[in-house]
């Protein structure tokens, strides 16, 4: 045992391995003028054009001036990096003052874990609403809601990560990514017909119904399976003996922070109402669905949105504070600011090897290739409708390991998915549906994922052992997950199309 424990790879030496690894792969395919052709419609003509992806080779000069140029840069740029420091700042100001743990405290005091688990997971799986956002503010969050109930944190920031990574496609209302793979959906169905059109909810029903399942497999897995298979968490003694009490001053604080929180949540959502009196300052009104306004790149919501937050959660922590008379002046309040950026370090180490990773592996283009090798396979294949939802969903779970982004690979597959499932008899809408989720089955299973590095950074700040937190460890808590998930996705898939229900307005499996 003691020898296995030395032999285990840190997460910073495997990240270096992989990077090494992906450098040496790339110029041996190079070499080998590894190619892929694929075909891409023209948005104005609506004709097929045919284009082509090959292996950029990193082990060359103009490979390694790429390494050496851009590194610093991607880990600057790396989204994952500054939207965490500035939470992080708000979440610091919620914890230190005391509310998270007030709020916390109240809310669960009287609540079945199980509940409090299932509770975070819907949340976490209704949360592909804001974007990548959520794991930044979910996996700190969860942890410190697991530790305020004297449970293993560990086991919130895996539950709330599997609910993260399997939401990914269940969405009950549109989100910006789906509203840009639809894009991409019409314009694939326009090439058979050029009157096709989709409406914005087509897959509420089966939605709703796989949110529901999702979240459940999930808490059970969690309760069941996850709660022992980790290490038991040792609490300080101090912290096992305190039994906080909700009096006076507690709850003045809690008044206090709520109501200058839903103040400032009232001027914001004013902001984001278009059509009243000065509102909708906040929206982006050259696109055409709400989200878009919301989420779009030139939203200034979009742009502004984790300041939003953070000052929310800096509202909430200060004037809890000044009412619970936990931040008695300034020096105080400037002290909860950086709180929970101690010992972030090895955060940003981490941080540094995953950007670096994923920055190479996508300059390589090898998982593009891959992706547009598996469109062309289900082209190639002369299957029947039900054969051809099984492969697109395994498509879209193989695709997700090496090409995280939706609307990338979706770019891709649904120039071949839309047109090839139409002649089946399957409706376009039905093929996003079925791609989608083949995506939720395996986003928790990839290093490529940007936000993969937060949940492994959550993990070992609350690791109580001397042997680090492996990549294989972290991954072999989200397989049981992703088997589950999977399955009952794909099962849940199959007795719609053998029933025929409709998936959502206007839309039903087939054309």
């Amino acid at each position: 045992m003691k020898l296995k424990e030395k032999m285990t790879l840190h997460p910073i030496m495997t990240m270096l391995i992989m990077i090494i690894i992906t450098i040496v792969i790339s110029g041996f395919l190079a070499l080998l003028e590894t190619q892929v052709a694929y075909s891409k419609i023209n948005v104005n003509s609506l004709d097929y054009i045919t284009t082509s992806v090959s292996v950029k080779s990193l082990l060359s000069l103009s490979g390694l001036k790429y390494i050496f140029t851009n590194t610093v840069a991607n880990f600057v740029e790396f989204t994952p990096l500054s939207s965490l420091i500035i939470i992080l700042i708000g979440i610091g100001v919620m914890e230190k003052s005391g509310f998270l743990k007030t709020a916390i405290t109240l809310l669960t005091k009287k609540v079945s874990k199980n509940t409090v688990t299932f509770v975070l997971v819907l949340i976490s799986v209704l949360a592909s609403l804001i974007g990548d956002l959520s794991y930044i503010i979910l996996i700190p969050l969860s942890a410190l809601l697991f530790h305020y109930g004297k449970r293993n944190p560990s086991i919130g920031i895996i539950a709330s990560f599997a609910g993260l990574t399997c939401g990914t496609g269940l969405n009950v209302l549109l989100t910006s990514v789906d509203s840009a793979m639809m894009s991409s959906t019409l314009l694939a169905a326009k090439i058979i017909d050029p009157n096709y059109s989709i409406h914005k909810y087509f897959g509420i029903l089966i939605m709703v119904v796989a949110v529901l399942l999702v979240t459940w497999i999930i808490t059970k897995i969690t309760e069941n399976y996850i709660v022992t298979k980790l290490p038991k968490y040792e609490f300080p003694e101090t912290e096992l003996e305190e039994d906080i009490a909700i009096g006076r001053k507690e709850l003045r604080g809690l008044i206090l922070g709520l109501g200058a929180g839903i103040i400032y949540l009232l001027i914001f959502i004013y902001n984001i109402i278009p059509g009243l009196p000065f509102s909708g300052n906040l929206l982006d009104y050259s696109q055409t669905y709400y989200i878009d306004k919301l989420f779009s790149y030139n939203s200034f919501f979009s742009n502004g949105f984790v300041f939003i937050v953070t000052m929310l959660f800096v509202i909430l922590g200060l004037f809890y504070g000044l009412g619970a008379k936990s931040i008695k002046n300034n020096k105080d309040f400037c002290d909860t600011l950086g709180h929970s950026l101690d010992g972030t370090g090895k955060t940003l180490v981490l941080i540094f090897f995953a950007s670096t990773f994923i920055s190479i592996f996508k300059q390589t283009e090898i998982g593009t290739l891959i992706v547009a090798s598996l469109a062309n396979l289900l082209s190639s294949l002369e299957f029947s409708a039900l054969p051809l939802i099984i492969l697109l969903f395994l498509i879209g779970a193989i695709s997700t390991i090496v090409l995280p982004s939706s609307i990338t690979k979706w770019a891709i597959v649904s120039t071949v998915a839309i047109p090839v499932l139409i002649e089946a008899g399957i409706s376009p809408e039905f093929t996003q549906v079925v791609f989608r989720f083949g995506e939720s089955m395996t986003m928790g299973l990839t290093p490529m994922m940007a936000y993969f590095v937060i949940y492994l950074a959550y993990l070992e700040k609350y690791n109580q052992n001397e042997k680090p937190i492996s990549l294989f460890t972290t991954f072999k808590y989200q397989v049981p997950y992703s088997l589950a998930v999977g399955a009952i996705l794909l099962i849940l898939l199959i007795v719609w199309y053998v029933i025929g229900l409709p998936i959502g307005i206007g839309a039903g499996v087939a054309v």
